[in-house]
């Protein structure tokens, strides 16, 4: 099969706050595919997120101001408002629609979780994503890289064509490709950053400095009870 090269990727996510396996991950997806750049793209609205007792999502603008602390320190990173600017519930479909008309003919490369990635035929309009985006499905260890025709989707099974390896598949009218990517194993998450920060314990090294003192300012995560993992 033939791997289309692509030179932009696309990042979203809420950003939750952003920590540094987020960072991690994205230089490694650049690194393997030769990417150009990364566009961290926070959403504004998540519909499959809610604020629930004990938890919270940060403003959209404070996590977007966030995500600008994070990644200004690298040439190949930037972030894109887009969400955000145009408010309300933040559908990847949309995004992907608006950031691939800028760099047309071309076409991004959209960088999910593996556990992401399984529950797309959730989201809006998921086959059409394929037809928008190629796709890095980004797995840690100890989840093992199997094979894509375990993990894909209901909307797509019938349209991609997985190669022998089982790392990669072929759409086969749009000419988009979907690559497993093992990235580095990094136990960090946003949910435990926002539990310590509830209880008073330190973050430190799980967040870049800057974002830190950013989050310390805002006061955002302190005045919560109670806690979840996520």
């Amino acid at each position: 099969m033939t791997v289309t090269q692509a030179r932009i990727g696309i990042f979203g996510g809420t950003f939750n706050p952003i920590h540094i396996a987020h960072l991690r991950a994205a230089e490694e997806v650049v690194d393997a595919l030769g990417l150009e750049r990364m566009i961290f793209v926070p959403s504004a609205d998540p519909p499959h997120k809610v604020d629930i007792p004990g938890d919270r999502i940060a403003s959209a603008e404070l996590r977007l101001e966030w995500v600008r602390l994070a990644i200004r320190d690298n040439p190949r990173f930037e972030v894109d408002a887009l969400e955000v600017e145009r408010g309300g519930a933040s559908y990847s479909v949309d995004t992907l629609r608006t950031i691939g008309k800028r760099i047309a003919p071309e076409k991004p490369v959209f960088v999910i979780g593996q556990d992401a990635f399984v529950e797309i035929d959730s989201w809006r309009k998921p086959e059409k994503l394929f037809e928008l985006a190629h796709f890095a499905v980004i797995t840690r260890p100890p989840v093992a890289v199997t094979s894509l025709a375990d993990w894909l989707p209901r909307c797509v099974r019938d349209v991609v064509e997985p190669d022998r390896g089982g790392a990669f598949a072929q759409h086969r009218t749009a000419g988009t490709w979907i690559r497993l990517i093992e990235i580095s194993a990094l136990d960090i998450s946003s949910s435990d950053i926002r539990i310590r920060l509830r209880d008073h314990q330190s973050v430190r090294y799980l967040l870049p400095a800057a974002v830190e003192e950013a989050i310390e300012k805002s006061g955002v995560y302190r005045n919560i009870e109670g806690g979840r993992r996520a």
